[in-house]
């Protein structure tokens, strides 16, 4: 017998996951929704559990990296906690943008425009084009490397080329033992849909080997609730390597060819039948494999649709797995 209560045996059935490890968890936020860290000396981390953003205390300004929305004006009241707990000024004179994402810049603006905006020549690019009042485009820009220096300290700023987005840049704080790239690794867990929705996969799938290639002990990725380590890194190139070979298998032993003949004249479902097949045989494994391992690798959307954009990197960028009409 169907219920006639409103939300009763109507609401749609969940899927169970296996349970995060512990390991993929940060500290406890406060009762506002956030939590500043000390990463070394007077460079301090911000996180509201699910983004992060990083700040600079100096003599001279506290130089900000990233707004994230979703933190909002907890940046401002972190901003506030530290300065008053060290018994320093609280103004930020300095915004860096670490890319143009809306989601990692769209609280840029609660800082007034008596700041300093530094960011890649690409972003301000694509900030102006997006014309978002949220995220102003940065006046001071670089090409290749950039060297910060506010009250005494130093950052270096760079651009490998294209990895999660157009414009991602390597923030290295040399004297603070710490690295900020976002949108690569997240610290314990899987990339989210499709690479962390990254737009040049072979870039997005070298960026953690030019990471590594920096000295640092302390990873700010941008992304849930902790920082990251060395090892993170290592552990979610691992994950990578195994959906490239995995991807590559599959590719190598899955037949198209009973997808084009049950489908005939209708090539696309020719093609979705193909490539969900090869795409679900890669995938399978590498979910096997990192579930209670990584945080969210059950999630099938997740280590899915990266496979699938891995897969098709292979495919398209590097020319793997395209039959050849005889």
């Amino acid at each position: 017998m169907t219920s006639s209560t409103p939300g009763v045996d109507s609401a749609p059935q969940l899927p169970d996951y296996a349970p995060v490890p512990e390991a993929a968890f940060g500290p406890a936020l406060n009762e506002q929704g956030y939590f500043v860290g000390r990463v070394e000396r007077n460079l301090f981390w911000v996180t509201d559990g699910t983004y992060q953003s990083a700040f600079l205390a100096t003599p001279d300004g506290v130089v900000l990296f990233d707004a994230p929305p979703t933190i909002g004006h907890n940046l401002r009241r972190a901003v506030d906690e530290v300065a008053a707990a060290e018994g320093i000024g609280n103004t930020v004179t300095h915004l860096v943008y670490s890319h143009h994402h809306a989601d990692h810049a769209g609280a840029a603006n609660l800082f007034g425009d008596d700041i300093v905006r530094i960011g890649h020549a690409e972003t301000r690019r694509l900030l102006l084009r997006d014309n978002d009042a949220a995220r102003p485009a940065p006046e001071v820009t670089f090409e290749d490397r950039f060297t910060l220096q506010v009250g005494g300290e130093r950052v270096e700023l760079a651009y490998h080329g294209p990895n999660h987005s157009p414009d991602n840049i390597y923030i290295h704080f040399p004297d603070h033992d710490a690295l900020m790239l976002i949108d690569i690794v997240n610290a314990g867990w899987v990339p989210i849909y499709n690479l962390n929705l990254s737009e040049d996969v072979p870039g997005y799938i070298d960026a953690p080997d030019r990471a590594m290639a920096y000295p640092w002990k302390q990873f700010i990725g941008g992304h849930l609730g902790r920082l990251g380590t060395r090892e993170d890194l290592v552990l979610h190139q691992q994950y990578i390597t195994d959906i490239v070979d995995s991807a590559h298998a599959a590719l190598a032993s899955v037949d198209p060819t009973p997808f084009f003949v049950k489908y005939g004249s209708n090539a696309w479902a020719g093609v979705d039948g193909y490539l969900d097949a090869v795409t679900a045989q890669a995938a399978a494994p590498i979910i096997a494999k990192y579930t209670g391992v990584l945080g969210a690798a059950d999630v099938p959307a997740f280590t899915t649709s990266t496979t699938f954009t891995i897969l098709q990197s292979i495919r398209l960028d590097l020319g793997t797995g395209s039959q050849v009409h005889p």
